[in-house]
């Protein structure tokens, strides 16, 4: 490995990065709202829609801390994204010749293996040449879930013109682009040696990890009804493919106007503090959602986005960027990713039954999981305060 060069803040690390993460928001735009579209229409009942959704969760309890350890054992992390991405890609594709319960999730699990390690691995990625560039991690992020709308709005159009069983394969084709992206990467090179085999511990053991970890993975598991069922609960409600991108896309867009003002926010916003306002937010989203609200609310409901996600994962990230050692980002944002992978998988699984049962109603406890979530946010911020957050 070379040495260790300063940063260039002019190199184009920050245009390239932007471009990964919009092509990998694309695809997750169309994979997140039309995903269930086409599982449905491939003959799954809702029980069935949520373990395909649940399994790749826990698939990632395994492949994300195999994948991120390796990429900060070997100082690789642009190599090893792409090896990710381009695994990805082959499972969507195979995916898409698929058909039966068994084999549809045998080749999920495959293909999500390859797209969940993506995610900690390029934040890993971004936060550091981030730092060493003096750019905020919120300014290029914001570039992702713009994408998300394209790839959103551009499914719900398409949606409405193609059979279901072909939407697979604009997933397909974003993953490809999602490869040739993570190539154009810069290499990022370092002098600082391989961590030893247990310096990640410390950080495990730390209250503060635990507490800000806890938060935010009840918090974001609080969406899995949302992820899963709401595009489906929407289509049952007459609403078509058009109508039903835009209401995701109006949560993203609260989410970039979050996302770019990160930079300028003052220092009291701390990690734990962004976490009780990403609480606040989802449980007045979801005990509206409960009682059905009527058309004209969903729009102003779907802005609470910027706060029940948005805040939520910078509050994470965030945490992560200053606590993390050296040589070991990628294998905290791992970390980080297992616990929210583990939680939102039984929510996912979860929430397939309660829709199944209960229809929209099942929202109330998802809010109720958001408000659990905001409880250990206050804990966390106590940590804060005696110092613990760093």
């Amino acid at each position: 490995m070379g040495p260790f060069k300063p940063a260039i803040a002019g190199d184009g690390f920050a245009v390239r990065l932007s471009a990964f993460y919009a092509a990998l928001f694309v695809t997750l735009g169309i994979q997140m709202p039309f995903l269930p579209v086409w599982l449905a229409a491939k003959g799954l009942d809702a029980n069935a829609i949520g373990i395909v959704l649940a399994a790749p969760l826990i698939l990632r309890m395994v492949t994300v801390p195999l994948v991120t350890g390796a990429a900060d054992r070997w100082g690789a992390l642009r190599g090893v994204l792409i090896m990710a991405t381009a695994t990805a890609t082959a499972g969507y594709a195979l995916l898409g010749l698929t058909a039966g319960f068994w084999p549809i999730l045998a080749m999920m699990a495959f293909a999500s293996a390859g797209f969940t390690s993506t995610f900690p691995l390029v934040d890993a990625y971004a936060l550091k040449g981030l730092a060493s560039r003096m750019r905020s991690y919120g300014s290029v992020r914001l570039w992702g879930s713009g994408a998300f709308i394209l790839g959103s709005l551009g499914a719900g159009s398409m949606a409405d013109l193609v059979p279901a069983t072909d939407l697979i394969w604009l997933m397909v084709a974003a993953s490809g682009v999602m490869v040739a992206a993570s190539v154009c990467l810069q290499p990022m090179t370092t002098g600082t040696p391989a961590p030893s085999p247990g310096a990640n511990l410390a950080l495990l053991r730390s209250p503060a990890f635990l507490a800000i970890a806890a938060a935010a993975s009840l918090i974001q598991a609080s969406h899995a009804l949302y992820y899963g069922f709401s595009t489906l609960d929407w289509t049952a409600a007459g609403f078509d493919g058009s109508a039903i991108g835009s209401l995701w896309a109006i949560g993203v867009i609260a989410e970039i106007i979050l996302f770019a003002v990160s930079g300028r926010l003052p220092a009291a916003f701390n990690p734990a503090v962004l976490l009780a306002l990403g609480a606040a937010g989802a449980v007045v989203r979801w005990s509206v959602m409960a009682l059905n609200p009527p058309v004209i609310v969903l729009p102003l409901l779907q802005c609470l986005h910027g706060l029940s996600f948005g805040a939520t994962h910078l509050g994470a990230v965030q945490f992560i960027a200053h606590a993390a050692p050296e040589r070991l980002g990628a294998t905290a944002q791992g970390h980080l990713a297992i616990i929210l992978g583990a939680v939102m998988a039984a929510f996912m699984a979860l929430s397939g039954v309660l829709y199944g049962a209960y229809g929209a109603r099942a929202y109330a406890v998802m809010a109720a999981v958001a408000l659990i979530g905001g409880m250990l946010a206050l804990v966390a911020r106590r940590l804060s305060r005696s110092g613990a957050l760093g």
